[in-house]
């Protein structure tokens, strides 16, 4: 007779520091970790984010606001001790602050420094710091992008941040290994967040329309199904996937320049009348 195999999918109880997390993609994945069952840690530079965290709260879940620059290391000292001395445990970093800043071949040295340090620099020492309180079966996620893949024209900062940021995963990957500590990135295309809000002002129509010809599902993605995603990486049925980036973009990582479409469609559509 055989025996029926059930997936170790859940996370309750685990305790998730999820960095950049008081709006936008950040509180999303925030969102589906604690829906999930993992206490979760908010945090963020707004003082008045605490509400956030309230609204995770649920039972069996619960969740705090840790007020915190993530470049400055005596702020990342303390919110590691306060999640342990709340949770006393630490098993999931999801490093995902950063900033997009990005003025390309234009960017002033001040910039350089700035981006780098923060969507990259600070993602290794919260790293670096976290995995000194971790066991066996702690994940590290580091939030990566699509923009760290591919040329983008009048950009050079956060790309660079970001393909920096995938060397980083698979470095720390083997790295840590040995203490049976998984590391793996998340690489988003555009989700509906504050920046595409901006963008198509206010109107999910609009950027899916835009969205829709490089992305072959046909629209910009939830920040929940990066969520989902996340949640699944930080759970035991995904212990044996470490190093590697896994990209959550509706297709987008598959397109080339062609965007899909065969040699003869785009001569027909460039054919003289």
């Amino acid at each position: 007779m055989s025996t029926a195999y059930t997936p170790d999918t859940s996370i309750a109880g685990k305790v998730a520091i999820v960095t950049g997390s008081t709006q936008g993609l950040g509180l999303d994945i925030a969102r589906v970790l604690s829906a999930c069952g993992a206490h979760v840690v908010i945090l963020g530079r707004s003082s008045g984010a605490a509400v956030v965290a309230e609204l995770l709260e649920r039972p069996g879940a619960q969740a705090m606001y840790c007020e915190a620059d993530i470049e400055n290391d005596d702020d990342i000292d303390r919110c590691i001790a306060a999640t342990l001395a709340r949770f006393g445990r630490l098993d999931i970093l999801v490093n995902n602050a950063c900033i997009y800043t990005d003025a390309g071949l234009d960017s002033t040295r001040e910039a350089w420094h700035r981006t780098l340090g923060v969507n990259l620099v600070s993602a290794a020492i919260f790293a670096q710091k976290a995995v000194a309180h971790m066991e066996r079966g702690a994940v590290i996620i580091n939030l990566g992008s699509t923009g760290g893949k591919f040329g983008a024209a009048g950009r050079a900062l956060y790309p660079a941040s970001k393909a920096a940021l995938l060397q980083l995963t698979k470095n720390l990957a083997v790295t840590l290994a040995p203490r049976g500590i998984r590391v793996v990135a998340v690489s988003p295309a555009w989700t509906w967040s504050p920046s595409i809000e901006q963008l198509s002002h206010g109107s999910r129509e609009r950027a899916d329309a835009v969205a829709a010809p490089f992305h072959p599902l046909g629209r910009v993605g939830q920040g929940s199904e990066v969520g989902n995603a996340v949640a699944f990486l930080v759970s035991g049925a995904a212990s044996w996937i470490t190093g590697v980036d896994i990209p959550v973009d509706g297709g987008f990582s598959v397109l080339g320049p062609d965007r899909g479409i065969s040699p003869r469609t785009w001569f027909e559509q460039h054919d003289p009348e």
